[in-house]
């Protein structure tokens, strides 16, 4: 549903977005991450046709950005850093207008703009005009705007920023259910964590490059090492260690439990329960530790940071 390939972008002697190659499949969530100024903006720009790329190509729902525009922009819904609001307009006229863009009848107009707006937590705010709104509630109506025509493909840059938590999981399981019904996203986001939740692939982007992408898990084993397991026990043991240690690589250990990094968790964490029953020790559990978003992004940075480092010195 989203294709790029080589796809970049240069301003005069500035390189937004250099070399990058994306392919997300029918309901599927990328998360694209990167700091400021890394070129996530830029790229979901010129994915819905509003930027015409330097160099390379990229389709949206078979549609080419470049020579289709007007068939990409029916497939695509759009949250973009600024919104565009229009401050004098009440929601409902302001997202008849935008149905009427989209060649909506004025049923349709209608009753999708209050089925999301109830969807969100709007439905309150209907006699308010869009000056009234906070940034959070902003936020919500520009992502109503993106949905209001039912597109297969959803480009959404910074979705929960300036909301509230609660407001925040709404939108978090709106994306969850959409991507079941088959919906395909991109989400850029600073919020790592929620990253990690919502993204089925993580493409992390930076200085207009993409310098890592896949699962978390594929990610974790690549940058951070092999998966990492916990054991408790339900009595202390100082010979812990010493039971498992051909085992298994223990990198932590206390009285009554230990981590260890394993390969193949599926084959070796049953050989770990059968020796330390057949020892009469109770084990209170044995779960695997989540490496976390941001040890995985920092790492990343890190190991590319020396990479280009390496490279200007060489230079």
């Amino acid at each position: 549903m989203i294709e790029a390939q080589g796809l970049t972008k240069h301003f005069g002697d500035f390189h937004a977005v250099e070399d990058v190659s994306l392919n997300v499949e029918r309901g599927m969530v990328l998360a694209l991450l990167g700091p400021n100024g890394a070129g996530k903006t830029t790229t979901v720009r010129m994915m819905t046709s509003i930027l015409k790329p330097t160099a390379g190509w990229a389709r949206i729902a078979g549609y080419d950005v470049t020579t289709q525009a007007v068939q990409v922009r029916a497939h695509v819904g759009v949250l973009t850093e600024q919104h565009g609001l229009y401050e004098r307009m009440h929601p409902l006229e302001y997202l008849d207008f935008f149905g009427r863009l989209y060649h909506l009848d004025a049923a349709t107009r209608r009753s999708r703009a209050l089925q999301l707006m109830e969807r969100f937590g709007l439905g309150d705010a209907l006699s308010k005009r869009l000056g009234e709104f906070s940034k959070g509630m902003k936020q919500k109506l520009a992502l109503v705007r993106a949905m209001l025509h039912d597109p297969s493909v959803l480009l959404l840059d910074e979705p929960t920023s300036a909301m509230d938590p609660q407001s925040a999981k709404l939108v978090r399981d709106a994306i969850l259910e959409l991507r079941r019904s088959a919906r395909t996203f991109i989400v850029t986001t600073h919020n790592l964590s929620e990253a990690q939740i919502l993204a089925d692939r993580i493409a992390i982007i930076r200085r207009g490059r993409i310098i890592a992408e896949g699962t978390v898990e594929e990610l974790s084993r690549r940058f951070v090492g092999e998966p990492l397991m916990e054991l408790r026990v339900r009595f202390p043991l100082n010979g812990l260690t010493q039971q498992l240690g051909d085992m298994v690589d223990v990198v932590e250990q206390g009285d009554r439990w230990l981590r260890y990094r394993t390969a193949d968790p599926v084959a070796v964490n049953p050989q770990v329960l059968r020796r330390l029953t057949g020892l009469g020790i109770d084990v209170v559990t044995l779960s695997p530790v989540q490496q976390t978003m941001e040890a995985i992004y920092l790492r990343i940075v890190e190991e590319d940071e020396r990479a280009q480092n390496g490279s200007n010195n060489v230079h």
